[in-house]
C-alpha cells in the first residue's frame, strides 16, 4: 500500500515538473512537451484580426459605402412591381442601387437596393407565367439575382462563378424562366450575400396559384425580417460575429414604431408571410389570436397537418405563411420573442414590432 501510495507521488510530481515550464521559464512551450506553442491557436480570434490576417475579407467589415448616394424617393418597400407584357412574356426591369434609407425617424442607412427601396418591389405573377427580369447595376460593386425556392433552369439561379458571371458595375443581364411552384418566395443577392443582402439588395417574390383561390384572405401581407448595423452614422453589414452584431431589427425595412400598422376588420381573414432574409432566428409572436402555419418554403400544408400557434420561429432563409380569423377587437402586437429584438440600439420599444389593429 506505502509502495503505491510512494509511485502515485512521483507520478504527480513528474506531471508538474513537465508543466513547470509552460509558466515560468519558457512560457512558448506547450505544457507536456517542446512544441513551440501559436498564441494564435489558443485564442478567439477578433474581427480586428481577422481583418489583418485576412486582407480579402477586411472588406467584409468596412462601412457600406457608394459614390453620390441620394435620399431615396420612396418610403415603402416591397411594393408591386409593374411589368410589361412582350410576346406572352412578363418582362419586369430592376436596377441596383445605393440609397439613403430611413428606418426610423432620425435613422438612415446606407442601403444597396432593387429599384430604390427595402425590401425591393414585389414580383407577383401567376404559376405558369413566363417571366423575364431585365437588371441593371448601378452598385460599384458586381452582383447576382438569386430566385430563393423558384424553380429555375441551372442557368437563371444566380451563382457567381457556378451559373453565370457577376454583374459588373454598369452592365445588364436577363434572367428568363416559368414562374413555378405557386407560393411565397423571395429573391435576392447571392454575390457576397453576407454583406449585398444584409444591406437591402431582397425583396418577395409571390407565385399565385393556377386556379384563383376559392376564397381568398381579407387581407394579404408579405413582412420580410431582417437585421442592421449602424454605429456612428455609419451602416455595416450585420453578422452573427463579434463586433458585427446588429442593433437595429426591420419589418419591411423599418423598425417600430416606423413600421406598417396593419388594420383589418373584425372577423376578417388575414394571412401573413413570413420571410426570413437577414442571419438572425426570429420566434415571431402574435398577441390576441391563435394562428394556422397553412403553408412552409412555398409549399401548402394539408389541413389536417397544419399547425395552431401563437409564436413561430422563421429562420433565415426560410417562409412560413400563417392565418388567423381576426375575432376582437383592439390594437394587437405582432413581435419577435428574442426581445432584445424588439429595441433599437437598445432601448425599447423598437425593431420586429407592428400593430394589429381590428376594427368594427
Amino acid at each position: 500500500m506505502k509502495k503505491t501510495l510512494l509511485l502515485v507521488l512521483i507520478a504527480l510530481a513528474l506531471v508538474l515538473a513537465a508543466c513547470a515550464p509552460a509558466t515560468a521559464s519558457n512560457p512558448n512551450v506547450m505544457p507536456g512537451g517542446n512544441m513551440p506553442m501559436d498564441i494564435n491557436q489558443i485564442t478567439t480570434a477578433t474581427p480586428g484580426s481577422m481583418m489583418m490576417d485576412n486582407p480579402e475579407a477586411a472588406h467584409m467589415m468596412e462601412p457600406i459605402t457608394a459614390p453620390n448616394v441620394q435620399p431615396a424617393t420612396e418610403s415603402e418597400g416591397g411594393q408591386p412591381l409593374e411589368y410589361r407584357v412582350e410576346d406572352g412574356v412578363k418582362v419586369f426591369e430592376l436596377t441596383t442601387k445605393a440609397v439613403q434609407w430611413e428606418i426610423l425617424d432620425g435613422v438612415t442607412v446606407t442601403a444597396f437596393t432593387y429599384n430604390g427601396t427595402v425590401p425591393g418591389p414585389m414580383i407577383r405573377v401567376t404559376e405558369g407565367d413566363q417571366v423575364r427580369v431585365i437588371v441593371k447595376n448601378e452598385l460599384p460593386v458586381p452582383t447576382t439575382i438569386h430566385w430563393h425556392g423558384v424553380e429555375v433552369p441551372n442557368a437563371m439561379d444566380g451563382i457567381p462563378g457556378v451559373t453565370q458571371d457577376p454583374i459588373q458595375p454598369g452592365e445588364t443581364f436577363t434572367y428568363e424562366f416559368t414562374a413555378k411552384p405557386a407560393g411565397t418566395f423571395m429573391y435576392h443577392s447571392h454575390y457576397e450575400g453576407d454583406v449585398q443582402v444584409s444591406v437591402g439588395l431582397y425583396a418577395p417574390f409571390i407565385i399565385d396559384p393556377r386556379e384563383p383561390e376559392a376564397n381568398p384572405p381579407a387581407v394579404d401581407k408579405a413582412l420580410m425580417l431582417s437585421e442592421w448595423r449602424v454605429d456612428n452614422g455609419l451602416t455595416y453589414a450585420a453578422m452573427p460575429m463579434g463586433g458585427m452584431e446588429p442593433n437595429y431589427f426591420t419589418i419591411n425595412g423599418k423598425s417600430f414604431p416606423a413600421t406598417e400598422t396593419i388594420t383589418v376588420k373584425k372577423g376578417d381573414r388575414v394571412r401573413l408571410r413570413f420571410i426570413g432574409i437577414g442571419q438572425f432566428i426570429h420566434p415571431m409572436h402574435l398577441h390576441g389570436f391563435p394562428f394556422k402555419i397553412v403553408a412552409t418554403d412555398g409549399h401548402p400544408v394539408p389541413e389536417a397537418a397544419q399547425l395552431t400557434k401563437d409564436t413561430i420561429s422563421v429562420a433565415p432563409g426560410e417562409r412560413y405563411d400563417i392565418e388567423f380569423v381576426a375575432t376582437e377587437t383592439g390594437q394587437w402586437m405582432l413581435h419577435c420573442h428574442i426581445l432584445h429584438h424588439t429595441t433599437n440600439d437598445n432601448v425599447e420599444p423598437g425593431g420586429l414590432m407592428l400593430i394589429v389593429n381590428v376594427v368594427e
